[in-house]
């Protein structure tokens, strides 16, 4: 007990550096579904997967099927795109950073079942799944 009180800083430092790393596991920062879980929805549910990415990126590779929305055009575009609001949607970027905030946009649109993949292009590459390109 007195090498936590005299150490206080170094408990602090290491309870909070442990806070961070678990973070994540627990949902909390990286949200989203993994590669694994958006091919399920894709193929059990018909899911429509739709790439918030520029022009460019989604040219230099996507997933099959996708459909290419920008995230600055996507609360005009996604309603014509996609008419009912039922339908389960992957939305997609190149690290998932951008997904997530596609994700909000969806949801404020009324697509309560709009998910994230979790790292984005990169992590579904590292997951040697099928990139088509333009």
């Amino acid at each position: 007990m007195d090498f936590i009180a005299q150490n206080w800083i170094l408990v602090a430092v290491a309870v909070g550096s442990a806070v961070l790393l678990l973070w994540p596991a627990a949902g909390g920062a990286a949200g989203g579904v993994t590669p694994t879980q958006a091919v399920q929805l894709i193929n059990r549910e018909k899911a429509v997967v739709i790439d918030v990415c520029s022009p460019s990126e989604y040219a230099g590779g996507h997933i099959a099927g996708a459909r290419n929305i920008p995230l600055d055009a996507l609360e005009q575009q996604l309603p014509q795109a996609v008419k009912n609001k039922a339908t389960p949607l992957v939305l997609v970027c190149a690290s998932g950073m951008r997904s997530r905030r596609a994700v909000a946009i969806a949801k404020k649109l009324g697509y309560e079942r709009a998910v994230s993949l979790a790292g984005g292009m990169a992590a579904w590459r590292s997951a040697g799944l099928p990139v088509q390109k333009a």
